[in-house]
């Protein structure tokens, strides 16, 4: 780091009544192969500095990529103005010690081995070799294998003593195989796509783990050119993590972002079937249902020791035995709405204001291995890796794709299954939850590319869940 921002906001020239100054630096190093040839290596740096300011109770922001002090003093005089005009069409008056208490902290990602032990010859090597570990046969007609490596130093002081440092450290990934069978033409990753992005170092890539899982990838590929099409009917749905990745995140993450739900995102991103008179009282799924913000699971994407406006992260339930009881809405939100919320104003880059965001939104589990939990089912359907998704604005009616599945027939796996979806409704579909599985079931997954604002941030999310059972699903094949 190699700017002094106490220094910077300590000789500033301002009559705001708080001042906020956010230094991001971002490296990001991209490797893509298709076929095992190279398709784009790239190498991205970006650096700046937002400014925010409170002026009689309204937030200005102003951004600039020079670092030097009189290019900072004219971004606060930027941002002063922005605040001033913004008065006249405020719908809220905010209070600086209710939504920026000051902080002091340092955050790193946890990881065992520093990215820089991570070569970029090693990074090529290893995906030409993914590439032809998907290619388990002629029957593979195209692979990819995508690699990112991103670092970032992320530096918040105020001129009411907030002072904070968080190092971010992350590795995402994402392998694909296309199998083709005549006109049958089938996908399948790695769990989705680029669904394998974590917090770390250079251990995430284990070459062996990842060339098993190669391996296995392009086999499956193969498998489903030559399964049968998902059946047409309402059954017993079993979700696997990878899936209710994408489950957790549409149909709870952003029905809870309490600046959809004040109406702050429907021009853009839309609404919410959620009402602020809901949270203590709505039974938003089953009581087996369980869900915790948490920025402090280790290793997972959106792990943080404080968001952008510089309040702790803690793991909170947002819904706990079925009943929702906070919103993902950071203290401005919180002022307004007058509901519980969360650490989650969080902004993409320097050149973005922080809005309500989800960071990582967990499933808690229950305690049935996935034997016992398929064991009970007489007929039902077994669904991994999403590939498709369509959700109203409301974030209510919903009709999500998957790539791979497998009918279960008198407690046991059958038959693979090609093209398998399903429909709900968010309350009806989550309070069909009926069974959820042990720590054993789990596993964590992300997405570099959640958006949302206006203009767009795309973030990083993470998500952790179970093996999960609904009953009474819709499912059907292909449309």
């Amino acid at each position: 780091m190699n700017i002094d921002l106490e220094k910077i906001i300590a000789h500033l020239n301002s009559s705001a009544d708080w001042i906020g100054l956010r230094y991001i630096l971002e490296k990001n190093q991209t490797h893509n192969f298709r076929d095992a040839q190279p398709q784009y290596h790239g190498k991205r740096i970006s650096r700046g500095v937002m400014v925010e300011v409170l002026v009689e109770g309204q937030m200005g922001y102003c951004a600039t990529n020079r670092l030097d002090f009189d290019s900072i003093q004219r971004a606060v005089y930027h941002a002063q103005q922005q605040a001033r005009a913004a008065k006249r069409w405020g719908i809220f008056t905010f209070d600086r010690d209710k939504i920026r208490p000051p902080r002091q902290g340092v955050y790193q990602s946890s990881r065992v081995k520093p990215l820089d032990t991570l070569t970029i010859k090693d990074i090529n090597d290893l995906l030409v070799q993914v590439c032809h570990g998907l290619k388990v046969s002629s029957s593979v007609v195209k692979t990819t294998a995508l690699a990112m490596v991103t670092e970032v130093d992320h530096y918040f002081v105020s001129s009411n003593g907030a002072n904070i440092y968080q190092q971010f450290s992350m590795v995402s990934t994402d392998y694909s195989a296309v199998a083709m069978d005549g006109n049958i033409v089938q996908k399948r990753s790695d769990n989705g796509m680029l669904a394998r992005c974590y917090q770390g170092g250079a251990e995430i890539i284990n070459p062996a783990l990842i060339l098993q899982r190669a391996q296995e990838i392009g086999e499956s590929a193969i498998a489903l050119t030559q399964a049968q099409e998902c059946p047409n009917t309402k059954t017993t749905l079993v979700l696997a993590p990878d899936q209710m990745m994408l489950q957790i995140h549409e149909s709870v993450g952003h029905p809870l972002e309490l600046d959809r739900i004040l109406g702050d995102e429907r021009n853009y991103a839309g609404s919410s079937f959620v009402k602020l008179e809901d949270f203590g009282n709505l039974a938003y799924g089953s009581p087996k249902m369980n869900i915790t913000f948490d920025p402090t699971y280790a290793g997972e994407l959106a792990s943080y020791g404080f968001d952008d406006t510089g309040i702790e992260a803690q793991k909170q339930y947002l819904i706990q035995d079925g009943i929702l009881l906070r919103g993902l809405g950071s203290l401005e939100s919180q002022s307004r709405a007058k509901v519980e919320g969360v650490a989650n104003s969080r902004a993409c880059s320097w050149n973005r204001p922080p809005i309500d965001r989800m960071a990582n939104l967990n499933l808690e589990s229950g305690n049935e291995s996935f034997q016992q939990l398929i064991s009970t089912i007489e007929h039902g359907i077994y669904m991994e890796s999403n590939r498709s998704w369509s959700i109203d604005d409301y974030r209510n009616k919903f009709q999500f794709g998957c790539e791979y599945a497998r009918l279960i027939e008198h407690g046991q796996l059958t038959k693979t299954l090609r093209n398998p979806n399903y429909r709900g409704v968010t309350q009806h579909f989550w309070h069909n939850l009926t069974s959820v599985g042990d720590e054993s079931t789990k596993d964590v997954f992300g997405t570099p590319i959640c958006g949302k604002g206006e203009p767009n941030q795309m973030i990083r999310v993470g998500h952790a869940s179970p093996v999960c059972v609904f009953n009474n699903i819709e499912v059907f094949g292909s449309v």
